[in-house]
């Protein structure tokens, strides 16, 4: 079984801090506290290794992120980052949006639809790992607008800032690819690109606040 980590405590106390309701009542982590609790002991069953990433549970296969558990307005989920891949004979993924090509994910909005469906829960998340075990890799659809050299080596030097951009919706990306591509200076683009580390860190998109 996987360790805990003290950091996954905090955000169960405090909440992921990525906006300005972090650390009060108001937090969307409250709402659903006892739903999250569950479903990291139900992802800890399964052996894959508890960290936090993005501000938020993640859980990872040998270093390769498997999934997220997180709060949403109306729901708790878990967000599988191949989840296109998964085989979901129930139709019970769902996806983030129409542009997502690989992340899917379970959506609870009550505690006793999680303990009904425990089980199940499990065998969606070895479902992932031994996805994760065979190299399989989802297909991406190759974005219109080529992304600029700067980005690509970037993204290469830091394997968390590649994950979290290739964890966003395409959509997110392109904004993300448009803005970046516009100064005619290599070192401008590249000031461009630190600037928005901290947001693609924390899954949001250019025009997200």
């Amino acid at each position: 079984m996987s360790k805990r980590i003290v950091e996954i405590d905090h955000y169960l106390e405090e909440g992921c801090g990525r906006c300005p309701l972090g650390g009060t009542p108001d937090c969307k982590v409250h709402s659903w506290t006892t739903a999250l609790k569950k479903l990291r002991s139900i992802v800890l069953e399964t052996g894959l290794n508890e960290e936090l990433k993005w501000s938020v549970p993640c859980y990872t296969y040998k270093g390769n992120n498997i999934l997220i558990v997180s709060a949403f307005k109306n729901y708790a989920s878990v967000s599988f980052f191949k989840g296109a891949l998964l085989k979901d004979t129930d139709n019970w993924l769902v996806k983030p949006g129409k542009n997502s090509q690989a992340a899917r994910y379970l959506k609870f909005t009550d505690l006793s639809q999680i303990t009904a469906k425990e089980e199940d829960i499990k065998a969606y998340i070895f479902e992932a790992i031994e996805i994760e075990k065979a190299g399989l890799k989802v297909e991406f659809k190759k974005n219109p607008e080529p992304m600029p050299q700067e980005l690509i080596d970037r993204l290469e030097l830091d394997s968390k800032l590649k994950a979290a951009f290739e964890a966003l919706t395409p959509g997110k990306q392109r904004g993300y690819i448009l803005h970046f591509s516009q100064p005619k200076q290599s070192q401008t683009r590249q000031s461009r690109i630190e600037k928005c580390v901290p947001k693609i860190l924390k899954g949001r998109g250019f025009h997200d606040r």
